[in-house]
């Protein structure tokens, strides 16, 4: 299951973090966004050990979503480092999902 962040605690679960961090910015009247919930989970608990996954509600912690240019939700990006790696935009299925993960970590 993938941890919530907040504006509060972005910097240290995701900029601080040893592994990478998928973020995944979604709201609860996104409806790509609940298509996407599921398999963002299930990546989660698939690669446990090797990426970090959070989730941040953008109605509820709208300045990371602006600090990061988030414009259209579900957007996926990755964090390295504490620096931004890449940034996917949209709902897809999983193995699309997974497969751009393994690319980029």
């Amino acid at each position: 299951m993938a941890l919530a962040a907040t504006d509060t605690n972005f910097e240290t679960e995701v900029l601080n973090s040893s592994e990478p961090v998928l973020v995944d910015f979604w709201a609860e009247w996104c409806g790509p966004c609940k298509m996407l919930s599921p398999i963002v989970d299930e990546l989660s608990n698939d690669l446990k050990g090797r990426v970090k996954v959070v989730k941040v509600n953008i109605d509820e912690n709208p300045n990371t979503p602006t600090k990061y240019g988030v414009r259209g939700i579900p957007t996926l990006m990755l964090f390295k480092g504490g620096n931004l790696a890449a940034t996917k935009v949209g709902a897809m299925p999983k193995a699309q999902l997974a497969q751009w993960v393994e690319s980029q970590i």
